[in-house]
């Protein structure tokens, strides 16, 4: 079966958070958003089948999970990464942010610290403070090769934060990477040093652009690692439904997981049906949709990073997974003047998340997971505005 990526499917004057952002603001009427992640392919054609057939039933009472949806992640982490997991370990979630925040409520106390990377995705940051942790944390560094992280740093900190919990984004939004076995054994290691509960963000598990990488769930190390472990997974990014609000948590150890649902009590809402339905569809019955989907992205991957190399001043190293590129404009922007490279972009056109946001002020996060057609529009405005 074909699919096909290059539909325009219009999303302006649509409920998208997306397409919505520049609405009536200063900077143009057409600026191209390619800011928060969400894709603009439609759904996974087996994905609308299941949601019409539910809808036909006509009745949307208070549901639980079937055996069938439950069944779903199972056989997918069976079948993707050789996981044989309890069905009593999955937590079901109405979104994965709330799983970081459950986490942070559930483990520690007021005034702990919650570690994590930076950069990172923001609810990362935010999160510990809602719960009233602190947040500590350690820079990834970089050298030509990609992004790494800095070891003795992040066990100098764990020392001195006496950290309860590890907020772990794997594959790692923004800068793309995928930590390969050893680095995921070295931070292992440290979790077990310093005893620490690993939250792993794996939203992204199925956005693996690299052939040279795999994704290894961080809690498949060893039954030692998915005593610590609380796993949080989502259909969303993969096959294009955050609007539906379905996630998971596998937690392996009754009492981690005790502790995080007496977190969620009164606070996370069930899941609803029809994010239930979407979520057993898409793990399920959409592997070629999927595959097609690779192929497109590792396309467009291709052309921002001919765009980004040609411009002097930005630098982008590689992304071996997601649909989001991470670009370092701070050379470029010292060298213009420009306090802000984000108002920069959006006053030539084009909308950028700010990496202020992700603890990295000068830094542009691009998210290259839409049609060709106008991705190559939006890199032709990243090339005008570098150049005048």
């Amino acid at each position: 079966m074909s699919f096909d990526f290059d539909a325009a499917v219009e999303r302006a004057d649509t409920d998208s958070v997306k397409w919505a952002r520049y609405a009536g603001r200063a900077a143009p009427d057409d600026v191209i958003p390619l800011w928060v992640a969400d894709m603009d392919f439609a759904a996974p054609p087996a994905v609308l089948v299941a949601l019409r057939r539910r809808i036909d039933h006509g009745v949307f009472g208070y549901n639980q999970p079937t055996a069938s949806q439950t069944e779903a992640v199972v056989g997918y982490l069976g079948r993707k990464f050789e996981w044989r997991i309890d069905p009593e370990w999955i937590v079901w979630l109405p979104g994965l942010v709330s799983g970081l925040n459950v986490a942070c409520r559930a483990f520690g106390g007021p005034g702990d610290a919650v570690f994590t990377a930076t950069p990172i995705y923001p609810p990362f940051l935010s999160a510990p403070r809602f719960s009233g942790r602190r947040v500590a944390s350690a820079p990834l560094v970089r050298d030509s090769a990609g992004w790494l992280w800095d070891f003795p740093t992040v066990d100098a900190v764990l020392r001195t934060s006496q950290a309860k919990l590890f907020l772990l984004c794997h594959p790692h939004n923004p800068t793309g990477r995928v930590w390969d076995e050893d680095e995921m054994w070295q931070l292992a290691l440290l979790a077990e040093k310093h005893d620490l509960v690993v939250c792993s963000d794996e939203i992204h598990n199925g956005l693996i652009l690299s052939p040279s990488r795999r994704h290894r769930l961080f809690a498949t190390l060893g039954p030692e690692m998915a005593a610590r472990s609380i796993t949080l997974m989502a259909p969303s990014k993969t096959f294009n439904i955050p609007g539906l609000g379905c996630a998971f948590a596998i937690i392996p150890d009754s009492l981690l997981r005790r502790g995080f649902r007496d977190a969620m009590h009164g606070i996370v809402p069930h899941v609803n049906a029809l994010g239930m339905v979407a979520t057993e569809a898409a793990l399920t019955a959409c592997d070629d949709w999927h595959d097609a989907l690779l192929a497109y992205l590792r396309g467009n991957l291709c052309a921002v990073e001919r765009a980004v190399a040609a411009v002097p001043g930005l630098d982008m190293r590689p992304v071996e997974a997601t649909y989001l590129a991470w670009i370092d404009a701070r050379e470029f922007a010292a060298d213009r003047g420009i306090d802000n490279p984000v108002r920069w972009f959006e006053q030539h056109g084009l909308g950028l998340s700010d990496g202020a946001d992700f603890g990295a002020p000068g830094f542009v996060r691009l998210n290259f997971g839409t049609r060709r057609a106008l991705l190559d529009q939006a890199l032709e405005r990243l090339r005008q505005s570098t150049s005048s």
